[in-house]
């Protein structure tokens, strides 16, 4: 370590002991390690390994990058998608395949998605929220790359029931799937395709939550036929089921947290309004760039 740097990081302890507070550079290792993962992979990779040499070397321990989380909207807000995309392959870098848990929002794409397969075998959780620019061919082109894969969480994006299937033919542990779309009442479409996919292809299905779907009886059925093991079901509105009579009473025996079409969706964190806003934002910023770029040609 250079004597600038070791001034300091002298003078921030010091600092630190004459105001009282703790000082945080004395914290056991694996009390600092817990901490960095709670802290995220964003503020961890732009703020806290620049504090001192034993946070930097810290932060390169593969230890704290068995889980990723780059869900943190705040950190999100102030980086453009290539410095997410950079940081979060950094982040897959310093993990040496022991990856096991990660969380990608709305920067996400089919290439980082194979970056991501391409270095674990051991992944189990994977989360993509707001992934819009992930398509059907990128998701089923990795499925056999996770066969470990306990959890998918797909809310809010433009993929079919194509990807389901696949991922349902080759991730046999998969345990809870989430694959929830934007909550509105119109249009008033009904298909039954994802329903279809989950009931043939996913008959170990403990948890799953399809809020907005536009499944209606006959896809609902399929489910509780082909997912004999399902814990918890959440269909929060999905406007198209009927649930009455024999079909109601059968939801309620068979599954033990059962949320209906009108149950409230205050624990729900993508509302469809704030959902259509923030992909029109991101729709007006793309334009904006190509605007941007016509005006200076011109």
């Amino acid at each position: 370590m250079n004597k600038k740097r070791k001034t300091r990081e002298t003078s921030t302890v010091l600092q630190w002991r004459r105001k009282g507070q703790p000082n945080w550079l004395e914290l056991p290792r694996d009390v600092l390690s817990a901490i960095f993962v709670k802290v995220g992979a964003i503020e961890v990779l732009r703020n806290v390994r620049r504090v001192c040499s034993e946070w930097r070397n810290l932060s390169e321990d593969p230890i704290i990058w068995h889980t990723i989380d780059m869900h943190h909207r705040d950190g999100i807000a102030y980086c453009s998608d290539n410095i997410l995309d950079a940081m979060c392959r950094r982040a897959i870098d310093l993990s040496s395949g022991q990856l096991t848990d990660i969380t990608v929002d709305n920067f996400a794409t089919d290439s980082l998605l194979k970056y991501i397969t391409d270095s674990t075998s051991n992944l189990r959780r994977l989360r993509l929220i707001l992934c819009y620019d992930i398509t059907d061919m990128g998701l089923a082109l990795v499925a056999q790359k996770l066969p470990q894969l306990e959890e998918l969480d797909i809310s809010i994006s433009h993929l079919s029931e194509y990807p389901l299937e696949t991922i349902g033919q080759n991730c046999p542990q998969l345990r809870t799937l989430k694959f929830n779309i934007e909550c509105h009442r119109t249009p008033h479409i009904e298909s039954n395709k994802v329903a279809f996919a989950i009931a043939e292809t996913m008959p170990a299905l403990h948890h799953l939550q399809l809020v907005g779907n536009k499944l209606t009886n006959d896809g609902l059925l399929a489910i509780l036929d082909g997912c004999p093991n399902l814990e918890s079901l959440d269909l929060r509105q999905c406007f198209n089921l009927k649930l009455e009579g024999k079909l109601e009473r059968r939801c309620a025996e068979q599954i033990k947290d059962f949320r209906r079409p009108c149950d409230p969706i205050d624990d729900y964190p993508f509302g469809g309004e704030d959902v259509k806003l923030e992909f029109a934002t991101k729709e007006f910023v793309n334009a904006l760039k190509f605007f941007t770029y016509d005006m200076i040609q011109f």
